[in-house]
């Protein structure tokens, strides 16, 4: 597998995700993904986005219980 940045050579191996959303800043330290051993871009598989995607349903759910209550 080849990296479509650089077209440098993805290996195994863990990269980090970070978002801010509604106020709320997301940090993952190492969620498995595809890496480039020459750029360091990361590419998450399926799995990973469907987890990373949960996670913020349920931030957003819980930023809305707040603003609910303030």
């Amino acid at each position: 597998m080849n990296c479509m940045h650089c077209r440098g050579t993805m290996e195994r191996a863990y990269a980090p995700f970070h978002i801010d959303r509604k106020g709320i800043h997301l940090s993952l330290d190492q969620v498995p993904a595809w890496v480039c051993r020459q750029c360091g871009e990361p590419y998450f598989e399926a799995r990973e986005v469907d987890s990373i995607q949960a996670i913020l349903r349920t931030v957003d759910e819980q930023v809305a219980l707040l603003e609910k209550t303030a």
